[in-house]
């Protein structure tokens, strides 16, 4: 597994798409946080990081799914899919392995926008006049949305061996989970299944982490998405 794992974060490195993608990221990010009039945080006047964590979501869906898209459909194009079977490794740590090296990338996309929360708390007045807790609740919740999405991408990736299909499926699957259901609430058709469809949705449960009480079925929840996505992906390659 972690010949594997090391394989998927250099392959990703080595490529001048990957760089393209976490400066198309963070670039995103600086100019929502920093720059947009109507998000930043200069303009808003208060030592808070909302806009950060309000619209990284969104750029999640687009984001994880270009990570994620080729890590089992490329293999598939290439021909390199029926080796690794042949590998004395299982199905399940084939997956793993391409799960966590997806989850490794995005928590180094990550890991840059801690130069936001130092800004923010020198900027404060009097300096560190900020919410830690929610701070880090917040971040913590990123950093389980982009662990379910991943899951979701490597889910995506088994359905074809076309790596563009492969992407358009993540952003479906991860919008869904994320708006999709939060919108399906609003109607008043689905009012009998508000409760429910609200507790489903991804942004329920990330809601509550930055609140900065990081509850135990917010944890159990996320998990759970990512146990059944990737046991559906371990399936459906089974199937195949």
């Amino acid at each position: 597994m972690r010949a594997l794992y090391w394989k998927e974060v250099n392959a990703f490195f080595s490529n001048v798409s990957g760089y393209l993608i976490l400066g198309v990221f963070l670039v995103s990010l600086g100019l929502i946080v920093w720059v947009f009039p109507d998000t930043a945080v200069l303009e808003y006047g208060f030592a808070d990081l909302e806009p950060l964590f309000v619209y990284t979501p969104f750029v999640f869906t687009f984001l994880i799914p270009a990570i994620t898209m080729k890590m089992i459909a490329e293999e598939k194009k290439t021909g390199t899919w029926e080796l690794l079977m042949t590998s004395p490794l299982g199905i399940q740590k084939i997956i793993l392995a391409k799960y966590f090296a997806s989850v490794t990338l995005i928590f180094v996309a990550l890991i840059p926008t801690l130069v936001y929360y130092y800004s923010v708390v020198q900027l404060g007045d009097p300096v560190g006049n900020i919410d830690h807790a929610s701070f880090f609740g917040s971040w913590i919740g990123l950093l389980f949305i982009g662990a379910v999405f991943a899951s979701i991408g490597i889910f995506s990736s088994a359905l074809t061996s076309h790596q563009i299909v492969a992407f358009i499926w993540g952003i479906f699957i991860s919008f869904l989970l994320y708006f999709g259901l939060t919108a399906l609430v609003q109607l008043q058709v689905m009012s009998p299944f508000a409760l429910f469809l609200e507790e489903m949705s991804l942004s329920y449960h990330y809601q509550s982490l930055s609140r900065g009480v990081i509850e135990a079925r917010n944890v159990a929840y996320f998990l759970t998405v990512i146990i059944l996505m990737l046991g559906l992906t371990g399936v459906l390659i089974r199937r195949r």
